[in-house]
Formats: structure tokens, C-alpha cells, sequence
């Protein structure tokens, strides 16, 4: 066998490496709607693929459901270098946002990463790291730029994002932790009025001045 075949061999195809990104967009999708909707068919349907197709990159309804939750991981972690540039609150809010999308598909396939994402886990392993790291880098720039409270760690401030989507289970939840995110983030900023009063304890006092006789 010469080196152009064992490439050919190694490499996937072109058409295989699309159809497999088009099945986890489309994954993403359904899973996030959730509800009866949310079958390997109705997946297959949106990508525009046989069922064949979907089954030949992924096996098990496990195998897709946590390839989709690994490149929504992937894709907050890249998100969180993106955002590395603009402004650092801004940025943070932007990236919980972003969050939201990713527990709404996490939701939507929740009973069966029930045991894949149990606490041990390698994946719950993978996406803890990940997550934490993405998080910090953004809550440590804010601080960094003295915009944003730098008393809090990036493991509380994800406990109180998945605390904030996870006490929410009605029709239309995201838009409600949208707001509650909102308000958090506007919390954790540094005021101005608070950074005016640390400069003026700052300062040394001046000494009174001595009275005309």
C-alpha cells in the first residue's frame, strides 16, 4: 500500500467530516427545542442525512448526545478566547449568555447524559476544566481591568450560572436567566462611587489649617 492510499485511508472524507458537523448543528437544534421532538430521526431529518448516515458516525443514541456536549464545551472554551479583546464586562455577560444555549441542548438530552456527566466522570471531568478555565480567564481580566469584584472564584460564579438555569424548568426559562444574569453581572461591578471612596481613603489627610490670631 503506497503513502496517497494510506492517507485516503486515514483521513476521512470530505463529504464524511460535513455530514458529520451538519448532524451535530442539527443535534444542537433538536435537542435544545427538547420535548417529543427530540429523536435521532428528527436530528437526521434537519441535517438533510439518512438515518444510515447518522448512525454510521455515531452508533448510540450516547455516542452522539456526548459528542454534542463535548463540541459545545470545545465552543465555549474557544468562545471565551474570542472574547478576550473587547470589553472585559461585556465579554463575561456575552459568554454566560452563550452558557444559556448550552445548558438549553444539555437539558434536552439530560437523561441520557445522566450517567455519562455523573460527578467522576471523565466527561464531567472534561467539561468541568474547560468550563472553569474559560470562565476565569474572563473573571480574572475583568478584575485585572478593576471593573468587576475580584473576591469571587470562577467555580462559584459557575455554580451560580447552572444554579440560575436549573431553578428554571417552564416554557421560555432562557429569557428569565437572560434578565437574572443581567442583574448578577451588574452586581459584580466594581461602582464607581465604591472605587471614589477606596481613592479618597487612599489619600493622606490633610493637616487643619492654623487660625489667624
Amino acid at each position: 500500500m503506497d503513502d496517497h492510499t494510506t492517507d485516503q485511508t486515514r483521513k476521512p472524507r470530505a463529504d464524511a467530516v460535513r455530514n458529520r458537523e451538519r448532524v451535530l448543528e442539527a443535534a444542537k437544534a433538536v435537542f435544545n427545542a427538547g420535548g417529543p421532538e427530540a429523536s435521532l430521526e428528527a436530528v437526521a431529518k434537519r441535517a438533510g442525512v439518512g438515518i444510515g448516515t447518522l448512525y454510521r458516525h455515531f452508533p448510540t443514541r450516547e455516542d452522539l448526545f456526548e459528542a454534542v456536549y463535548r463540541r459545545e464545551v470545545e465552543q465555549l472554551s474557544e468562545l471565551a478566547e474570542q472574547l478576550k479583546n473587547g470589553d472585559p464586562v461585556d465579554a463575561l455577560r456575552r459568554w454566560l449568555h452563550s452558557g444559556v444555549e448550552f445548558v438549553a441542548t444539555k437539558k434536552g438530552m439530560v437523561a441520557a447524559l445522566a450517567l455519562a456527566v455523573q460527578s467522576g466522570s471523565e466527561l464531567h471531568a472534561f467539561s468541568f476544566e474547560r468550563l472553569t478555565k474559560a470562565i476565569g480567564s474572563l473573571l480574572d481580566r475583568a478584575a485585572a481591568a478593576g471593573a468587576m469584584r475580584a473576591d469571587i472564584s470562577p467555580e462559584d460564579l459557575l455554580r451560580a450560572f447552572f444554579g440560575m438555569c436549573y431553578m428554571h424548568d417552564q416554557p421560555g426559562w432562557q429569557s428569565s436567566v437572560l434578565r437574572m444574569l443581567d442583574v448578577f453581572v451588574d452586581g459584580l461591578r466594581v461602582q464607581p462611587v465604591v472605587k471614589a471612596k477606596v481613592r479618597a481613603a487612599a489619600k493622606p489627610a490633610k493637616p487643619a489649617a492654623k487660625r489667624k490670631r
